[in-house]
This record gives structure tokens, sequence and C-alpha cells, in this order.
């Protein structure tokens, strides 16, 4: 039996324990607070007030953004070495800078599939995508690339990257004039089709129903196979073995989607890969979704268009 005046004794002991862990572990976390981080940016530097502000995107729930309409915490500006001409290389510099004007340099984002920023660029007909990755230029928040537009007309190029700050997904949007004869084809008036044909390959992208409907989760399941027959030389692009990136006609935003589960990392069936989606498009219209993908070394883009209903 325990004695009574050995109780306060006791719980001293205790106390002097639970004291010491308190302060190691206080202690710990305030080291831990002034670790370098490897970016001078906070969480604040991408937070703007008032309404009509771009939110954060969490990749695990992909979903269209209308990044054109509302305010990003970012800007986004491209400006090309010399003339932009249809048909030939362009050599361009983006400039990407907090809502404040810092500079928001490589160490300010994170590696995504295996890139810090995507640039999704498109010209007014939807008929030319191109999805680019620019290198660290001679300045913090200064970004080079090089493409080569097909047509004529205002480019528009979304900016897709994740802060190191947040952790969360973050785009922005800008313009620039190429001279050249425009696509002969208007945005929208491409007929609708779930299947497309590139390079000798089939491209078949499957909804899990139909009609697609505003705001209703949709699932995609996108089908590839030989014209001639025989096994589909698939390669990893970007971290996984298939994207798609879908557009409204008014390229009014977009959406970046990663296939789901296994068919990130696992390879899949030479003989007939198919790879899941799921997209979820806040309003009704007409839309487009490129899928890209790595056949014998060259990455391949097949565009689908389509209607989603009320």
């Amino acid at each position: 039996m325990t004695h009574p005046a050995d109780s306060p004794r006791l719980g001293s002991s205790q106390k002097r324990r639970i004291a010491v862990i308190t302060l190691a572990a206080a202690a710990l976390f305030v080291v831990v607070r002034l670790l370098p981080t490897g970016t001078n940016l906070s969480h604040m530097d991408f937070r703007v007030q008032g309404a009509n502000v771009i939110e954060f995107c969490d990749p695990a729930n992909p979903q269209f953004l209308p990044v054109v309409a509302v305010k990003s915490p970012v800007t986004l500006t491209v400006a090309a070495a010399g003339p932009a001409r249809a048909g030939a290389d362009v050599a361009a510099t983006l400039t990407l800078t907090t809502f404040s004007g810092k500079p928001i340099a490589p160490q300010d984002l994170l590696l995504v599939q295996t890139r810090r920023i995507h640039l999704l660029i498109t010209d007014p007909s939807l008929e030319d995508y191109q999805h680019v990755h620019p290198d660290p230029g001679a300045r913090p928040g200064q970004w080079r690339f090089r493409f080569r537009p097909r047509f004529g007309g205002m480019y528009r190029f979304f900016a897709d990257f994740t802060p190191v700050a947040t952790n969360r997904g973050l785009y922005a949007e800008a313009e620039m004039a190429v001279d050249g004869p425009p696509s002969p084809v208007a945005a929208g008036s491409q007929a609708a089709s779930w299947e497309a044909r590139q390079g000798g390959y089939v491209f078949t992208l499957s909804p899990g129903s139909l009609p697609i409907r505003a705001g209703v989760p949709a699932s995609l399941r996108l089908a590839i196979r030989r014209v001639a027959g025989g096994p589909v030389p698939l390669s990893p692009v970007m971290g996984a073995f298939a994207h798609l990136v879908a557009f409204d006609a008014r390229r009014s935003g977009f959406a970046h989607i990663h296939p789901n589960g296994e068919a990130v990392t696992r390879h899949p069936d030479p003989a007939r890969p198919q790879f899941t989606f799921r997209l979820a498009i806040p309003s009704p219209g007409r839309y487009v979704i490129w899928s890209e993908v790595n056949l014998g070394g060259s990455e391949t883009f097949a565009p689908f268009w389509f209607d989603v209903s009320p």
C-alpha cells in the first residue's frame, strides 16, 4: 500500500519530467522554425484581399480554373526577345512576381510533376496547344523558354506552379501577340469528337457517362492503340505516362489533370494502354481536352472537343 506521505513526492517528480519534456519540445519547435527553407517568401505574399480572388488548388481534386476572370496573387508577364512570328522559333522571357512585386525565383517554387513551372500555351483557335517548362533567367523572377507558334494571333499563356510557402497549386495568365495568318478554324467550331488520330496512333477519350454536366465530377478514360497494330511505346513524361489539359472555347481558364492511382508510376499494358482521370467543370459550354503522352521519345498531343451540359 502506498503511504500518503509518498504521494506529493511522486507528483513533484512527474511534474518535473513533464516540464523538461515541454521545454525540450518548445526548444525544438523554435529551432525548426529558424531553419532556412530556401525561400524568402511567406504564405502572406500569396494572399490578396478582396472579392473574386483565385484560390489555392488542391491537386488531389482537379477542377477547371477560371484564371482570366479572377484576380491572382501573382503577376505574370511574357515578352519575346525579338519579333514573334508564326512558324518560327520564339525566344521569350516570363516574369513572375508576387502581387506586391517580389520576384518569384526557383527556390520559391516546388518541383511538381518534375518541373517548377508548367506553361500551357494556346492560340485563339485552340488548334495550337503547347506545354513548355521555363528555365531560370538571369535575374530572380525571370524565366526563359522557347516555343514555335503555328498561327498568328494573341497567344495566351497559363502558368501552373506551387509556391514553397503554401504547398498548394497556384496559377496566372498573360498574353503575347504573334504575327502571321491566324488559324482558319474558329475556336469552338470544331466537330465534337472523343477520338483523335496522331502520328499513326488512335487516341480515344471515353467519359464514364454522357452528357457531361456542369458541376458534376466526370470520370474519363484515355486509351491508345497503334493503327498498324503492335505495342504502344510509352515512356514517362513529367513523372506520369499521360496527362490531360482542358480549356474552354473562350480560353478563360484551364484544368491540368494527372491520371488516377497507379497509372502515375506503374507501366501500362503496351498492347492497349489505358488511363483514368477525374475532372469537374463548373460551367456549361464547349471545351477541348488535349492529351499529352511520350511515344517512342516524342511528345504527342491529341485534342478532343466536347460539350458540357447545364
